[in-house]
């Protein structure tokens, strides 16, 4: 049941992540990642994801980081390939994070964890879908836990 006036949480717009040196960051996330540039600013990059983005913010912290570092949180990036996006995490890299999850550490040990949109309840307007070039659905099993909250999707969705 949700809270009589408070604001509801709807979805994500970005995150932020801070990388110790921008363009190594760009060439870093480019090396796994297909995404086009939606603007830069002189310390700052945006990664478009539809109607989303990843933004990387070079500061000094982050340069300044031990080798060793790993934040206590993480988050996801929904990709339409993980097994692919892992292969291209060793090669880029990416210090990978053991456990039954594909996560890694990018080089300013900010832990991301990869996520296949089939197997995942986050979901595409189609429009969105289409706008970004992409045409794959759920898994079944999505679909049913997608049905059972009353927010059923298509095969295609």
């Amino acid at each position: 049941m949700a809270d009589v006036g408070k604001p509801r949480l709807v979805g994500v717009n970005h995150v932020a992540l801070e990388v110790g040196d921008l363009d190594a960051a760009l060439a870093f996330y480019g090396a796994i990642f297909a995404f086009t540039q939606r603007g830069r600013a002189p310390d700052m990059a945006f990664l478009d994801m539809g109607d989303q983005f990843l933004a990387l913010a070079e500061t000094a912290a982050a340069a300044t980081r031990p080798v060793d570092f790993r934040p206590e949180g993480h988050f996801g990036l929904v990709v339409d390939d993980r097994s692919r996006a892992k292969a291209l995490d060793e090669a880029a890299g990416a210090r990978l994070v053991e456990g039954a999850f594909v996560d890694f550490l990018d080089p300013w040990g900010n832990r991301i964890e990869i996520v296949d949109y089939a197997n995942v309840q986050f979901t595409r307007a189609p429009g969105v879908l289409a706008g970004m070039g992409l045409a794959f659905g759920k898994a079944v099993e999505t679909r049913r836990q997608l049905a059972d909250k009353g927010m059923a999707v298509d095969a295609e969705g």
